[in-house]
């Protein structure tokens, strides 16, 4: 991709040409997107063994071994043969000295991790240094070979000290929502392979997905102990995709007022569940905050500063701006207008994550294996 296509781009679609000026609500209430002018190219996130497919983002929130805090990290999804499923490292970006370090790099198979390892969106790094991620296996690139993975506890120095694997944990799949208190945190998990399998033909959908509550304990120098797992939504639409793998619910966020809010990628919409931290039953498939319009499969999702949604598109190259209280698709930018895609950008967008500022996020584009800051 050329690097002309980091820079801010047209925003709107129309009549087979790229028009500038963004996509706006009625009534448009102030937000992010008009203030992003500028798409920044910041490292290539290939590591040494080849890794490709960046799928999870996230920001140190402290420093811990080699992370400083602020750091980009990022895990991939794909080995160096571009198979899904399989990609085993975990990397570091620093923004100042732009240098890469790679923090783990496991081994495909990890006893106790049904399937092995394999790692996805739901990634974190806690305040008290552990990083946790997800894995979301297959031993040939296809669901055919898929696993059930598991949840990895990591140290800062990439050193696998617990692996999370029950009944409940089935392909931890998109980006982990987290409420982190220090010596306790609460994770938001969504697991997208309860059936998936694949068949030939088109593959069905499964009206299985689920929002895993795990709540941990962490006691200062100790491994985080599991204190409770609750499924707090579920009957979201999964389903075996040849050039995604997996499509389900990917976003997670936390917002005012105990509200979780998932993309719900299959449903084409943003949903939103109520009593997140205390509810003991599952809310279903929660409340429709809004659906359809400029969203195109909605993945990942991020909170800003003005307590809207940022979220990515799977079928084309835009972010959608949404205010979660009055449910307006509020702006739309096209950050990835590459035309090799049809429409441009398709596929192509997938992590996202807030800069420490507040005011510019990154995001990754997996076709050509890249982090980009939107300021």
């Amino acid at each position: 991709m050329a690097l002309s296509l980091f820079k801010l781009l047209p925003l709107s679609l129309v009549a087979g040409a790229l028009l500038a000026g963004p996509v706006l609500a009625e009534d448009v209430a102030p937000g992010l997107l008009p203030g992003i002018h500028k798409h920044v190219l910041q490292t290539s996130t290939v590591p040494d063994n080849g890794d490709q497919n960046p799928y999870a983002l996230i920001i140190a929130p402290v420093s811990a071994g080699p992370i400083q805090q602020g750091d980009v990290l990022y895990d991939n999804f794909n080995n160096a043969a571009n198979l899904q499923g399989t990609g085993t490292t975990i990397v570091d970006f620093n923004p100042t000295s732009k240098k890469l370090t790679t923090i783990a790099n496991l081994s495909h198979e990890l006893p106790g991790c049904p399937g092995g390892v394999g790692l996805s969106t739901a990634m974190t790094m806690l305040k008290s240094g552990w990083i946790i991620v997800g894995s979301t296996p297959s031993n040939d690139g296809t669901t055919r070979t898929k696993g059930a993975g598991c949840l990895i506890v990591l140290n800062p120095q990439g050193k696998v000290a617990k692996v999370l694997a029950d009944a409940n944990i089935n392909d931890p799949w998109g980006n982990m929502a987290v409420k982190d208190d220090g010596d306790k945190a609460t994770l938001y998990v969504s697991m997208a392979g309860f059936g998936v399998g694949s068949p030939d033909g088109e593959p069905p959908v499964f009206n299985q997905s689920t929002i895993l509550r795990i709540n941990l304990d962490i006691p200062e120098g100790k491994v985080p102990e599991v204190t409770s797992e609750t499924v707090v939504a579920g009957g979201f639409g999964e389903q075996a995709d040849k050039s995604v793998f997996l499509v389900g619910p990917t976003g997670l966020a936390l917002g005012e007022g105990d509200k979780l809010y998932a993309s719900d990628a299959l449903g084409n919409r943003i949903s939103e569940i109520r009593d997140a931290s205390t509810r003991t039953t599952s809310a279903g498939v929660g409340r429709t905050v809004t659906k359809d319009g400029l969203l195109s499969r909605p993945l990942a999702m991020v909170m800003t500063a003005e307590g809207h949604l940022l979220v990515t598109n799977g079928l084309n190259g835009k972010v959608v701006e949404v205010d979660p209280v009055s449910g307006k698709q509020l702006y739309a930018q096209w950050i990835d207008a590459d035309k090799a895609q049809v429409p441009p950008g398709n596929g192509d967008l997938f992590g996202i994550v807030m800069h420490p500022n507040g005011k510019s996020f990154y995001y990754v584009e997996d076709d050509v294996n890249t982090i980009v800051l939107a300021q």
